[in-house]
């Protein structure tokens, strides 16, 4: 488990959406060189998530796979979710 990946993940999001108390972040097994990080946040703050056209997903994937890399950590994928 990587949890230094978790927690910098996590407060990346926090800081994104307005009830910071509903995100998670899991980490799932995925193959053996790839590591599957699953963002859940509430319903109505899927938007400032997924931002405009997608780019606020996509600069979070970019600076969490920039994480992995510094770290030495395999392929990383994320999925975003909302409970």
């Amino acid at each position: 488990m990587h949890k230094e990946l978790i927690t910098f993940t996590e407060n990346l999001v926090k800081n994104l959406v307005k009830q910071p108390d509903m995100v998670s972040v899991q980490e799932f097994g995925g193959d053996d060189d790839i590591i599957l990080l699953e963002i859940i946040v509430h319903e109505s703050d899927m938007g400032a998530v997924i931002g405009r056209g997608g780019k606020i997903a996509g600069a979070l994937r970019t600076m969490v796979q920039a994480y992995g890399y510094i770290h030495k950590l395999n392929r990383i994928r994320i999925n975003i979710d909302s409970f």
